[in-house]
């Protein structure tokens, strides 16, 4: 991209490419014809694994109302205790809530290029894979990257948070 192709896009995919090109990172967000608003629509629309997509998912800490954020792969269920337990007790966010805080409307929710830095869980279940794809700000928005891309990206630590395969997926 040249810098005038940006402009066509929507802002918040603007906002992650303009994040990813002054970290350097070397691929940027392409915007699928099919809406990716869920992990599964957006596997099915880049021909991947469900565990591929790292879906953001936005939690609110009842403590003090900051946005915790925990990426996580398609394929599993964020564990709200285990996420407790490591940042704190938190609680469901509203569709309200993501947008004043991230900017960006859920189901495009990026995992870069936040309005307000939130705290930050990756989970450990994304290193099975060599390439994951993230939300590029808005539901048609993705982008391709690696695990340790992701780690440098957000600066956030790896943990456990997904509920184990026993208690069920989705």
């Amino acid at each position: 991209m040249c810098g005038s192709e940006l402009h066509a896009l929507p802002e918040g995919v603007q906002r992650v490419s303009q994040a990813l090109q002054e970290a350097g990172h070397p691929h940027l967000p392409v915007m699928l014809d099919g809406a990716a608003r869920t992990a599964q629509e957006a596997a099915d629309g880049l021909g991947v694994q469900l565990g591929q997509i790292a879906k953001s998912v936005i939690f609110k800490r009842k403590e003090d109302g900051v946005a915790v954020l925990v990426v996580t792969s398609g394929d599993r269920r964020v564990d709200e205790k285990k996420v407790s337990a490591l940042v704190g007790k938190i609680g469901r966010a509203d569709a309200d809530f993501v947008k004043a805080q991230t900017g960006f409307s859920i189901g495009g929710v990026s995992p870069v290029a936040h309005l307000h830095p939130p705290v930050t869980l990756l989970d450990q279940d994304l290193w099975r894979f060599e390439d994951i794809w993230a939300a590029a700000g808005h539901p048609h928005g993705v982008f391709r990257l690696h695990p340790e891309d992701l780690k440098r990206l957000t600066a956030a630590p790896v943990a456990e948070v997904v509920q184990s395969q026993q208690e069920g997926i989705s």
